[in-house]
């Protein structure tokens, strides 16, 4: 009995990998985890979900003693990698990252996200795609839900681009199909006329300097005095269009229509009024760019009313405003399959809009720097915007388009192969089958009655040659023991049993003895056979026999000897042949149709000539089969120029006959 083979043993093997996975992250290879999983007793996924285990303590631990990131990159690595070889689940890199910015503070889940953002191939493969796009998915909002969007601007749109590239386009996911608003991103303003500070005391906080912190305006940013008087109305006004870019739905109201269109109107004709120059306005932050300066965004408006003045004299402000008002235009005129039918305007509103629009292009063209350049750009990126507004209204079909039936080119019809053109030719009427093995097995015997007809498909042995040793173990005189005669084995009996019932008589001729066992039965049979066939010693040659053979004899006499070069090659002749040829056999291997491929493994097979001559010729045999003869020998011997050899060897194909 064999013995029963190890158990898996959680404990130990647990035991094992995290020793392994700890030698592997010291020496920064994965060798000692794939030797360790090679070696463990159990099933693969018993120790998949084991070396799982294993991963995310030796994390843990590495978090606790505060190790650096690279530590902690690194365990990662190797996860990828135990993916890579199969020993560990697919979802194990994801399970990690989630553990490691769940515990690690912001500033280094910052270097962690670099290190996912690099990885954006390894995550789109056909191996992680399906296993980990909802373990990224849920730690990238888990990680926008840590951040302030404020302050941590530039991190959430990494995220943001990040998932951009993780996902295809087609990703339901990850579109806002209803067009629904970011309806909590409330501007906050000051909306207490009597706590403002404009209108009397601005003239005072003029003159104090304006609590600006320092290095926010030079001296030569000083901006021009305004023809409109900025007072709390105006800045009230103002800061409220920010609740109808936050929500376009209230323009189809008609109140709320009405006062969006009296403070738009008075907004932009301050914009009209209060022009930028070129020059004047900022002059600072063209400095800056030349002297490769870095520009910092701000994702909320500073609404504060001592700042007013100098926003109004902001161009990137100003573009911020024009170009809030395109979008909100662009919603409003648009067809979106998810808008409410209420929601149409009026021919008044529209026309508004259409005069309004190219209003707004024209501020954005008159404001510094590039300003028509920057126009022309947003009317080009909106434009576009019209495009993917009609993809999702058509449910977002996928962008690979299949050919239709119609389109498919028309099949040519295969004409029928002409007989001529398989059909061998010369002298030796080669057929062709297409493949070089088909054409060397069909022309081993073209003939196919011929071939069903041969010896050598004789499969069923006689009766006397398959008895022959059951015969002789039955012979007393023999004391062969019972057990190890032929009879006894079961294979033996079912072969005997198919011959008995296709050659022998006695096989369905009825019997009044009874039989316990196939041996039994098959001993008796071998004794009846044993009585109707002579042995093989007392056979006698009839006179039949002798005259055959005497006809042989004489058939073979009266050969010629082109009837005998027709005869395929002998082994002896190829020798004699062989030895002839020597280092001239590559001269003839074209000629014998031999491939490139054969005559290369025969140089390389030996260093003798002689011997790969004769290896040339046993190729050339085994190629062309029954066509294998001496004639066709000496003719591509005539036709590779080796003349004399020729002649040599038809000579003594003569004399050996």
């Amino acid at each position: 009995m064999s013995p029963m083979p190890p158990l898996f043993s959680l404990p130990e093997a647990r035991t094992r990998f995290t020793k392994s996975t700890r030698e592997a992250l010291n020496n920064k290879s994965i060798k000692p985890l794939l030797n360790t999983f090679s070696q463990l007793p159990g099933s693969e996924n018993e120790k998949k979900c084991t070396l799982d285990q294993a991963f995310r303590v030796v994390l843990e631990e590495e978090i606790i003693n505060h190790s650096s990131c690279e530590n902690v990159l690194a365990i990662i690595s190797l996860a990828i990698g135990g993916v890579t070889e199969g020993i560990c689940t697919a979802s194990t890199p994801f399970v990690l990252l989630g553990d490691v910015l769940d515990c690690l503070p912001l500033d280094l889940c910052d270097t962690i996200f670099t290190f996912v953002e690099k990885n954006v191939a390894t995550w789109k493969s056909n191996t992680f795609y399906s296993a980990g796009k909802n373990y990224l998915l849920r730690m990238c909002n888990d990680l926008l839900r840590r951040l302030s969007k404020s302050q941590n601007t530039v991190f959430c749109g990494r995220i943001q681009l990040f998932l951009a590239r993780l996902f295809p386009l087609s990703e339901k996911s990850g579109l806002n199909l209803q067009s629904q608003f970011n309806l909590e991103n409330v501007t906050v303003f000051n909306t207490n006329e009597q706590e403002s500070t404009l209108g009397q005391k601005h003239t005072e906080d003029r003159e104090e300097g304006m609590d600006v912190e320092e290095g926010e305006m030079g001296d030569d940013e000083a901006p021009t005095t305004c023809s409109i008087p900025i007072d709390y109305n105006l800045y009230r006004k103002f800061w409220s269009l920010q609740d109808y870019f936050r929500n376009p739905v209230q323009c189809y109201e008609k109140i709320s229509w009405k006062t969006f269109l009296k403070y738009s109107e008075e907004v932009l004709a301050v914009f009209k009024s209060y022009k930028l120059d070129d020059t004047q306005a900022s002059r600072k932050k063209m400095e800056e760019l030349k002297a490769g300066g870095e520009h910092v965004y701000f994702a909320k408006f500073l609404t504060s009313e001592k700042l007013m003045d100098l926003q109004l004299s902001d161009s990137n402000f100003r573009r911020h405003i024009l170009l809030q008002y395109l979008i909100l235009f662009q919603y409003l005129k648009g067809q979106v399959k998810f808008k409410s039918s209420n929601y149409v305007l009026t021919d008044e509103q529209s026309l508004w809009i259409e005069d309004t629009t190219k209003s707004v292009y024209q501020l954005l063209s008159e404001n510094p720097p590039d300003g028509e350049r920057f126009s022309k750009m947003v009317e080009h990126i909106l434009n576009t915007e019209e495009n993917w507004n009609s993809w999702k209204n058509e449910g977002c079909p996928s962008f690979v388009k299949e050919r239709t039936a119609d389109a498919k080119p028309a099949r040519v019809a295969r004409k029928r192969t002409a007989p001529e053109d398989f059909l061998g030719k010369g002298s030796n009427k080669k057929i062709l089958m297409g493949n070089e093995e088909l054409t060397r097995l069909w022309n081993l015997c073209p003939d196919n009655m011929e071939a069903c007809k041969s010896e050598t498909r004789e499969y069923m042995p006689t009766l006397e040659e398959f008895f022959e040793e059951a015969i002789e173990q039955a012979d007393p005189e023999n004391m062969v023991e019972s057990e190890y005669k032929a009879v006894n084995n079961s294979n033996y009996g079912w072969r005997a049993l198919r011959l008995l019932a296709r050659r022998s008589p006695h096989f369905f001729q009825p019997t009044n003895q009874q039989f316990k066992s196939l041996p039994e039965y098959l001993e008796n049979m071998v004794i009846k056979l044993a009585k109707e066939l002579p042995p093989p010693s007392e056979e006698i040659k009839t006179g039949e026999d002798e005259d055959e053979e005497d006809n042989d004899a004489l058939l073979k006499e009266n050969e010629s000897p082109d009837t005998r070069r027709d005869k395929p090659v002998t082994g002896e002749q190829i020798e004699v042949y062989a030895n002839k040829l020597g280092e001239q056999w590559k001269v003839l291997a074209p000629y014998l149709e031999v491939r490139d491929s054969e005559i290369r493994q025969i140089e390389c097979d030996s260093e003798d000539v002689k011997l790969r001559a004769k290896q040339l010729l046993v190729a050339w045999q085994d190629q062309e089969g029954i066509h294998a003869t001496p004639e066709n020998l000496i003719s591509a011997l005539n036709k590779s120029g080796l003349s004399e050899l020729a002649e040599s060897l038809a000579h003594d194909s003569e004399a050996n006959s």
